[in-house]
């Protein structure tokens, strides 16, 4: 084999059994398509039980092998009998991306309500945690695998108006880089993908919200999101997808506890929000 194909090797997945949580749609989805693509099984989790159906079905018209998971990350005993139910089934489980969380209602502080705290930190930080234990005793007993965590560059540049998911983004950061310490005798190895703006249905839900809070259309949001990304667009989920393949493949065999921005230069938004009527 030449040098050139043994580049190529690197990157590819080939036999490998990925996991993907929140796989039916957005960022989920297109990194269930690209591992695929690199050669992975890969198995669609989704609270959104038809919803994942019909993405795993529109991947295997693409003549790519996946297989859909009816998965809710915040019931730990769920989460805990599908990566069970992975190891019976395939033997193993090499690599494994968690990516499932939830938007926060635009709200100041001062005005967060208890159940919305509780909403986005069950999902966005608690699920991860309990999906990455999961995948941790596996990999630990196998001694090896990739665990893959997908936070957000709110995470490390907190925006106003969006303090639950900024403090979950950051627990997820934290817990990767934990993870990552505790599983390196093993070999097993855990990183963290940061995206940026990605214009998905996740997004806009938040973007609706943001525009009305600052008066202003979306179409102005956009271009106003745009002009802030240093290479002047915004992000595709093939993007992220890719970043999240290559830290799954042997390319990326000497690191973890590494955190990759993926946000076109985009550090992250810190404006401060004008006063508000009283």
């Amino acid at each position: 084999m030449n040098s050139e194909s043994n580049r190529s090797s690197a990157y590819r997945l080939d036999d490998r059994i990925a996991l993907v949580t929140g796989a039916a749609q957005g960022l989920g989805l297109g990194i269930a398509r690209e591992l695929a693509r690199q050669g992975a099984l890969v198995l669609m989790a989704d609270l959104q039980q038809e919803k994942i159906e019909q993405a795993a079905d529109e991947l295997s018209r693409e003549n790519l092998n996946v297989s859909p998971v009816h998965l809710d990350i915040t019931d730990s005993r769920w989460v805990n009998r599908v990566f069970a139910d992975v190891v019976e089934k395939h033997g193993r489980l090499d690599v494994s991306v968690h990516n499932a969380g939830v938007g926060q209602r635009i709200s100041p502080i001062s005005e967060l309500e208890d159940d919305e705290w509780n909403r986005v930190i069950s999902v966005t930080l608690t699920g991860t945690f309990t999906c990455c234990r999961a995948a941790a005793q596996i990999m630990e007993r196998q001694e090896s695998g990739s665990i893959i965590n997908v936070a957000s560059v709110n995470g490390q540049n907190p925006a106003a108006l969006a303090a639950a998911y900024n403090v979950a983004k950051a627990g997820v950061i934290s817990l990767s880089k934990t993870l990552s310490l505790e599983l390196a005798a093993y070999g097993v190895r855990v990183n963290t993908v940061s995206p940026g703006p990605v214009y998905t249905e996740f997004n806009r839900s938040v973007m609706a919200q943001r525009c009305g809070s600052l008066g202003i259309s979306e179409d102005e949001m956009i271009e106003r999101v745009r002009k802030a990304i240093p290479l002047g667009r915004w992000g595709e989920a093939q993007d992220i997808a890719q970043a999240v393949a290559f830290l799954a493949s042997p390319a990326a065999g000497w690191m973890t506890g590494e955190l990759i921005r993926v946000s076109g230069g985009l550090e992250g938004v810190s404006a401060a929000p004008p006063r508000r009527p009283r």
